[in-house]
């Protein structure tokens, strides 16, 4: 799974990587991004690319609850396109979730250690993600979930899934709405390949969501 992050690189690096016209609205760095939280997030409207904020944690249009959010952080994508939370959403609201590294907990005899996974060659990346709009009474909320799959040999030591990060060139293949059928999304995220990853270990103080400042990625021995 992937349950949290980091984005620390600066406004104008995130513009230039994704080729962004326009500036971002109330952009705010992070040491440890979590469930529940706004996240950066860039999506296709048909004419251009547009950054904005998302709630992490899906909570589809036709929940009843949006507590179902803290549920759907993380969305498979071996069988994303047959599931009724997940299909329309592959078609037709696919995103870009923006981020330079991500934790994961690795199980050790005495405890779960945390370590903070980078790609060696990029400074900036994107997850695979999907997103939709709730709306109940006058309450609207726009969520997102970020795409996993089985953990590459790299991770696998760490954890048997991982987040399913877009090579710069497939970008914006992922976000730009001209794929349409959920099994052909579906192909397309199979046909991704793992990059690169490098990982060292960080101190249990990144557990606490409330903790967001540099000893979240502070190496430890």
């Amino acid at each position: 799974m992937c349950g949290r992050y980091t984005l620390l690189a600066d406004e104008l690096e995130i513009l230039n990587e994704f080729d962004l016209s326009h500036s971002i609205d109330s952009y705010q760095p992070s040491y440890n991004i979590a469930p529940g939280q706004n996240v950066l997030a860039i999506i296709h409207d048909g004419n251009e690319k547009r950054a904005g904020y998302l709630r992490w944690g899906l909570v589809p249009s036709w929940a009843k609850d949006e507590k179902i959010g803290y549920k759907m952080i993380n969305a498979r994508s071996e069988t994303a396109h047959e599931k009724p939370s997940f299909k329309k959403l592959m078609s037709r609201k696919r995103c870009l979730i923006v981020a330079d590294s991500f934790y994961e907990w690795q199980q050790t005899e005495e405890k779960k250690q945390p370590k903070r996974i980078q790609i060696p060659e990029r400074n900036v990346f994107a997850f695979a993600g999907l997103w939709d709009k709730w709306q109940q009474e006058d309450k609207e909320l726009f969520t997102c979930t970020i795409l996993t799959k089985e953990a590459n040999d790299f991770m696998q030591e760490i954890h048997h899934r991982m987040p399913i990060i877009l090579p710069k060139d497939r970008q914006d293949e992922w976000v730009t709405p001209h794929k349409q059928e959920p099994h052909e999304v579906y192909q397309f995220l199979q046909s991704i390949e793992a990059e690169r990853l490098k990982a060292y270990n960080v101190d249990r103080y990144v557990n606490a969501a409330k903790n967001n400042d540099e000893f979240c990625i502070a190496p430890i021995a």
